[in-house]
């Protein structure tokens, strides 16, 4: 059984699961999984739009996320103008837009240059602190690992330490 807010979700029908992924989850790739016929704010948007917020809304939540990551100076730029530290941090406000509680990050730092890897990590922490979120990172850079208040080791799919 798996339980979420206190309620079993292992009946749950697709839809059902996609709005909750949607809603409660917030997700950061290694590859951040921007659509490049998008600006970034409009990337941003997406999963607002996705949960039937309106777009003044949507768009304005987007804009105050852009601008604590330092990007609302590129809010109308597609991604293949942005670096690859600017996508990355886009694709974390888009993660943010719907204020999950818990963000799940898959190497995100993997295809960044190590400036932007360290910039990157710092902020999941300073997002931690500022929104109270939970950030469960997967990733190889012990670096990173050190930095967390908690850490597992998996080798072959097993938790060791």
């Amino acid at each position: 059984e798996l339980i979420l807010n206190e309620n079993s979700i292992v009946d749950l029908n697709e839809k059902d699961l996609a709005k909750i992924r949607n809603e409660q989850f917030g997700f950061i790739f290694q590859f951040h999984q921007l659509l490049p016929e998008f600006t970034a704010l409009e990337n941003v948007c997406i999963p607002a739009f996705i949960k039937g917020t309106a777009r003044n809304l949507a768009e304005k939540r987007a804009l105050e996320l852009l601008e604590f990551l330092g990007l609302s100076h590129r809010k109308s730029h597609k991604p293949n103008e942005l670096s690859g530290g600017e996508q990355q941090r886009v694709a974390v406000a888009r993660a943010l837009i719907n204020d999950p509680k818990l963000i799940f990050a898959d190497e995100p730092s993997g295809n960044l240059d190590s400036e932007s890897a360290e910039n990157l990590h710092n902020l999941f922490f300073k997002l931690r602190d500022e929104f109270g979120q939970t950030f469960i990172i997967v990733t190889h850079n012990t670096e990173l690992a050190d930095m967390a208040d908690r850490k597992l080791t998996m080798v072959d799919g097993k938790i060791i330490s």
